[in-house]
Order: structure tokens, then sequence, then C-alpha cells
């Protein structure tokens, strides 16, 4: 095993600041950089924030291989526990496979609020899911959205890995599946951003609409003009996703002041 793992400048990050605590999740294959922006922004408004990185990213693609799918539940717990030494209220806010540890965090922790960007729904329907560890044993790793090249790309001001493994592919959908389970034990207001133009996780298939109908708490939806990403200030009506969660955050604090 060589030293140092981590990739240069995926760091996860902390900004103290003022009692109300943002815990900033990442996608799966990503990293905390995805989500520096945005805790950036949080930062700036006083929140004190805190970008958690999910075991075995933003290394090494093999030690991902290692990893299960309590293992990122259990990075985002570290980072509660991390923030609720310092804070009055926790927000969880996740993009992607973020997003569903979000909701999955809010379903048993007391949280204030959570956001959830661009959140899939698991591909139950997807027939290779049955043998996808069969599929793993003959080939480990199957290229993304990315021309041939290193195994990390920088690009936008975030790494995200250029391979991705099939069995924590499937990982990735057993921990949605244990989300899908507890969005009605989700007391918390709730935040759900997407985008109309996203071709990943496309406004077609209503994934928006099916987590809104399970969730137990009043929620805000929102649609984008653009990817609703965190790398950028992608535009929502009127106003940009970075403001969008800003403002939630106020709003809820200021009510349980």
């Amino acid at each position: 095993m060589s030293y140092p793992r981590l990739i240069p400048s995926a760091e996860p990050f902390f900004f103290p600041g003022r009692p109300t605590g943002c815990l900033l999740v990442h996608g799966f294959t990503g990293a905390p950089k995805e989500m520096r922006w945005l805790g950036e922004y949080l930062a700036s408004k006083g929140h004190t924030v805190l970008g958690v990185r999910l075991s075995a990213h933003a290394t090494q693609p093999e030690d991902m291989i290692r990893s299960r799918w309590w293992d990122w539940v259990a990075s985002v717990e570290d980072g509660w526990a991390m923030l609720s030494g310092c804070t009055e209220r926790i927000f969880v806010i996740g993009l992607s496979m973020g997003g569903i540890l979000a909701l999955l965090s809010a379903s048993y922790q007391p949280a204030a609020g959570v956001v959830a960007m661009a959140v899939r729904l698991p591909l139950a329907q997807d027939p290779r899911l049955r043998f996808i560890k069969l599929l793993s044993r003959l080939q480990r790793f199957s290229p993304k959205d990315h021309p041939p090249g290193t195994t990390w790309k920088l690009t936008a001001n975030m790494y995200r890995i250029r391979r991705t493994q099939h069995e924590p592919t499937q990982r990735c959908a057993t921990c949605w599946w244990r989300c899908a389970a507890g969005l009605p034990q989700v007391s918390a207001p709730a935040l759900l951003i997407y985008s109309k133009n996203d071709q990943t996780v496309k406004a077609s298939d209503r994934h928006m609409e099916k987590i809104y109908d399970n969730l137990g708490s009043r929620i805000n939806r929102l649609y984008g003009s653009r990817t609703a990403g965190t790398s950028s200030p992608a535009t929502l009506p009127g106003q940009t996703v970075f403001q969008a969660v800003g403002e939630f955050v106020a709003k809820i604090s200021e009510e349980t002041v």
C-alpha cells in the first residue's frame, strides 16, 4: 500500500461560524471539493460548515471495492458528531448520493433541515443489477463519462473519478433503498433541488415527485434551468442554487431560535 492515499486538494473542509451548522455531503465517486463552493457561500453567511469525505472516496479506485454503504453512512455520522459539539442546530445538505445520505441521516437524526440535490432513484428495474457481483469478477471497472486517461479528473473545481466499480454501484442502490424506507420518518423541513436540463437525473423520471410523495415533512421543491450542481452557481427561477440553499437555512434557523 502506497502513501499518501488521499488525492491532493480533495480533503474535507471546515469553516467555523455561528450556531447553525451545515453538514455537506458529496456524491458517489466524488470528493468534498465538489461541495466546497457551496460551503464557502454558506460560511460567508456566518454558518459553521463541515464538508465530509465519504469512506474510500478521493483516494484510489481500488479502495472503493472494500467499502460498504454503511461506511458512507458512518462518514456522515462522524460529521454530525463533530458539528453537534460546536453548533445548536444542523442542516444536512447533499448532492446526488450525498443527497440520499442526507435524507437517510435526517430520518433518524434531529436535523433542523435537509437539502437533497439531484437525487436519483435506484435503478431497480435494471436487470443488470442482479448479475453485478458476477460481472464484477469479469470486469472490475466501467468507464464513466470521461475520455481515457488518469484515474481522477479535475474539472470545474472538483475531482471526479474516471472509472467506477460494479459492486459499489450496487451498494449505492442499496443505500437508496434503505433511505426510501426511512423517508416517512423525515420530519425536518426539506428542500429538493433538480434541474430540468439534467440528462442523468431526468425530470421526466419524476425523481423529485416520488421523494416528495413519501417524505413526512413540509417541503420546498425547485426546478432549475441548468444542472443543479454545486461546482458553479447554477440558475433557478430568480436565484442560484447557493442562494436557494442559503435562504432555506436562514429561514428555518430563524424559526427555530
